[in-house]
């Protein structure tokens, strides 16, 4: 049975990933692969977004239910942008995205209290409000909730740019 918190950071992650898609409904294939001026390009952000192609984020919820206090070494503005996704029409990368997403939003769903406060150490987050050993809750609410809301304003800032440019 789905805990409040758990059921929380689900909707939270799911409404987040339709917030993102919706913005990105109406890009096109030459908009989505444009970039401005040292800028990411929308495929870019949305690479990005979807983690490591051969990990993904939900590899990382994974290690803190199976190891105890599990290292995790996150890679910060890197896009992942392989060539497998740069060949990618922009839609397909946004079906990942939202496969991606919905498996968080369904993960985060049915774990319990005692779950969701394993934790995890990434140093990356010691000087965060966060702090470098989240709790599983934490770390789905870092990714569902702040990265994904961060990056929904990234793409927005860059649809705004590369729509001045037109």
């Amino acid at each position: 049975m789905a805990t409040t918190q758990a059921s929380t950071l689900s909707h939270i992650t799911h409404e987040r990933m339709e917030q993102f898609k919706r913005l990105c409904e109406n890009v096109d294939e030459e908009t989505a692969s444009h970039a401005s001026s040292g800028r990411w390009s929308p495929k870019e952000i949305v690479s990005h977004l979807c983690g490591p192609e051969e990990t993904r984020h939900m590899s990382t919820f994974r290690a803190i239910l199976d190891e105890d206090t599990p290292l995790l070494d996150i890679k910060v503005e890197d896009p992942f942008f392989t060539e497998k996704r740069a060949s990618m029409r922009f839609r397909e990368l946004l079906a990942k995205f939202e496969r991606e997403y919905r498996q968080i939003a369904d993960f985060a769903h049915d774990l319990s209290d005692e779950q969701l406060s394993r934790k995890a150490h990434i140093p990356m987050l010691k000087e965060t409000p966060v702090g470098e050993y989240p709790t599983l809750a934490q770390w789905i609410s870092v990714i569902g909730d702040h990265h994904l809301g961060s990056h929904t304003d990234h793409m927005r800032e860059i649809l705004e740019e590369l729509g001045d440019e037109k």
